[in-house]
């Protein structure tokens, strides 16, 4: 199992990091649209669609992603990104306040029609994230991103190694605190390497790995939830050792999002100031 994880683990990012690289934005804004159609499509699955209700969440997805493209290529898209941030700031009120409500409660929404908008929603603002970000700097994409892998690693390893103290357990049996304790560890040895190796000198760089990495952690527990609620162990198995493409990204979700609305709060403040 844990070798058919990482070795799928390396075809995704060989694949990944030139493609991040070489493809232009426009090529890239489409290429991770067809992965966030996926991801829509798992998450169809997830919340139980019909064929019917799935093919046309699918379609209506696609046309709004190509039609998001074309208004990108013609306006530009330095003034399409202030519409990103807003639903950056959306998703950000959605993580912040409504999910811990929900994981309290333990909430079961039967609405397809509300779990497919909520989905279109999160999916919709991790492309965005991904077409921004990659368009700014494609080196700052690949910190954020590896970011939440080696976090995720880094829980994976801790967890399995050390692991006692269950997280969750009525959502997630295998998550622990040792688990979260380890990602905090890993994701702060990679701000080390980026301070002093690539000479990111900036201590803000520590409290923006921190959140990000409990905002990953939040994710995956949130499609834990969801996948409880729907009684399946994975979204799909599109991914051999991982499972589906949403159990790759869940934690990609709401860190991502959010991570660029942090940057950018920083930045303009400290243009300000």
């Amino acid at each position: 199992m844990l070798k058919t994880r990482i070795m799928t683990a390396s075809v995704l990012v060989a694949c990944f990091i030139p493609a991040l690289f070489l493809l232009s934005n426009t090529y890239w804004a489409y290429g991770m649209l067809g992965l966030s159609l996926v991801a829509l499509y798992e998450w169809g699955y997830l919340i139980t669609f019909n064929k019917i209700q799935l093919s046309l969440s699918i379609l209506a997805s696609a046309l709004i992603g190509a039609y998001t493209i074309t208004l990108i290529e013609t306006n530009g898209l330095h003034s399409f990104f202030y519409f990103a941030l807003i639903a950056f700031l959306i998703i950000s009120f959605f993580w912040l306040f409504i999910v811990p409500f929900w994981f309290k409660t333990k909430c079961i929404i039967k609405n397809k029609w509300v779990l497919g908008s909520l989905g279109f929603l999160l999916i919709g603002s991790l492309w965005l994230a991904l077409v921004c970000a990659k368009a700014a700097n494609p080196w700052l994409l690949l910190i954020l991103l590896a970011s939440i892998w080696i976090s995720d690693s880094a829980a994976y390893f801790a967890g399995k190694t050390f692991g006692k103290n269950k997280l969750a357990p009525s959502i997630s049996p295998s998550k622990t605190w040792e688990g979260v304790g380890g990602a905090l560890i890993g994701v702060t040895i990679f701000g080390i390497i980026l301070y002093y190796v690539f000479n990111i000198k900036n201590f803000a760089l520590f409290p923006a790995l921190w959140v990000m990495t409990m905002l990953g952690v939040m994710g995956d527990l949130f499609e834990s939830m969801l996948k409880r609620q729907a009684n399946i162990k994975d979204s799909g198995h599109i991914l051999p050792g991982h499972g589906g493409l949403l159990d790759r990204i869940d934690g990609l979700i709401p860190s991502l999002p959010i991570g660029i609305l942090m940057i950018y709060i920083y930045n303009f403040y400290a243009t300000v100031i």
